[in-house]
């Protein structure tokens, strides 16, 4: 699925690609082939200014239809060489008595096009200038494709992220499924399990047998419960945070072995947020595993848990063997695990359940390597 998506997004910036070089080629084509005729135009203009340089003649003639068809569009200004404004067109007249805007506008044209100068048939010794700037068809045709690429970009901006939306959709559909099916799964061989335990009582001598049995049925039923429970809106309810997370403590130190000390210390005992007890002591049970297998058995766990204004700040700081910075953001996506056995899920199920259905953050705050790592959850107060 991932790989179909990556093949159709590839082939779709392709054909956006070339699509935007084609159209930007043939707009610089025409862009020139405009460009090019109307400095054809202003010389024919300029050749008719000087003709008509008795100002007799009308549009009826051959240099008075020049004068007004050829610079119908394109801006002109007509000045001596001393600078003196002699004539102009297409340009707002009102504004060029001030010397510095006139000045502008001519430094203006002479970067876009080399001045035509001719001489004055009336006056010989006096030189005229004729600066030019481009018409308005010629700016629409050059400006074209970068129009045409702001609008493909977010073309191809928006279909990304419709896709990448699908394909989330997909996967967020695939879990549920998965979770769904491994609750149904479970629920039949546990509810047979317990039938049994029960038949188990009623033999002398079984309790402790009995009691073993019972207590990892119950674990299987809180499993299967935690599956059930995704995809699902869960129920939030007041719950006292240190107590919460000393009771996971207490679970994952019964079976981490004599040589890994674990520390809580909450700042204040009385946190109450709205929490899915059965979902958050998955999450917190997944960290504290993962911080396990990072010290291979022996080290120090330690749970700050503070709250600084409106928000639950839950540090989980163990003495592993740290996280590259580069897998920084790597480590919860699924499928990634540095362990031979696993899918590398852990991780990937306990920022669905801390973001998604908490509304809270979780993310690495640092680590290094051979000393440890920190995760830091982010609840609302």
């Amino acid at each position: 699925m991932l790989q179909y998506w990556l093949n159709w997004k590839t082939l779709i910036t392709l054909i956006a690609m070339l699509i935007i070089s084609g159209t930007i080629f043939y707009s610089n084509y025409l862009a020139n082939k405009i460009k090019l005729d109307e400095k054809i135009k202003i010389e024919q203009w300029a050749e008719a200014v000087k003709s008509n340089a008795s100002n007799q003649l009308t549009d009826n003639n051959l240099s008075g239809r020049i004068l007004s068809e050829n610079s119908q569009d394109i801006p002109i200004i007509v000045v001596t060489e001393k600078g003196v404004l002699l004539d102009s067109r297409n340009v707002d007249s009102t504004r060029l008595s001030d010397p510095s805007y006139l000045k502008r506008k001519i430094d203006y044209f002479k970067s876009l096009h080399t001045p035509i100068e001719w001489k004055n048939p009336l006056d010989t010794t006096q030189k005229n200038i004729v600066y030019y700037g481009e018409s308005r068809l010629l700016n629409e045709v050059r400006y074209y494709p970068i129009v045409q690429l702001i609008i493909v970009g977010l073309f191809l901006f928006f279909l990304i992220i419709a896709q990448h939306t699908a394909f989330k959709n997909n996967q967020n559909q695939l879990w549920v499924g998965m979770a769904k099916e491994t609750a149904h799964q479970l629920g039949t061989p546990v509810s047979s399990l317990q039938g049994w335990i029960e038949m188990l009582r009623t033999i002398p001598s079984n309790e402790k047998i009995v009691n073993e049995i019972e207590k990892d049925s119950n674990r299987l039923l809180l499993i299967t419960d935690r599956f059930s429970k995704i995809g699902s809106i869960p129920t939030l309810e007041v719950t006292n945070l240190c107590a919460q997370i000393e009771q996971m403590i207490d679970y994952i130190k019964k079976r981490s072995g004599g040589n890994v000390a674990f520390e809580l210390n909450c700042t204040e005992q009385n946190l109450e947020p709205k929490l899915s007890p059965a979902l958050f002591d998955w999450a917190i049970e997944n960290l504290l595993k993962n911080a396990l297998d990072a010290m291979e058995g022996k080290g120090k766990i330690t749970l700050q848990i503070k709250k600084i204004s409106k928000l639950i700040y839950i540090d989980i700081i163990d003495t592993g063997k740290g996280i590259a910075r580069k897998n920084f953001d790597t480590v919860f996506k699924p499928g990634f695990t540095t362990k031979k056995r696993g899918w590398g899920l852990g991780l990937t199920l306990t920022k669905r359940i801390i973001e998604q259905y908490h509304k809270g953050k979780i993310f690495i705050l640092n680590s290094h390597i051979g000393k440890g790592t920190t995760f830091r959850i982010i609840l609302p107060g």
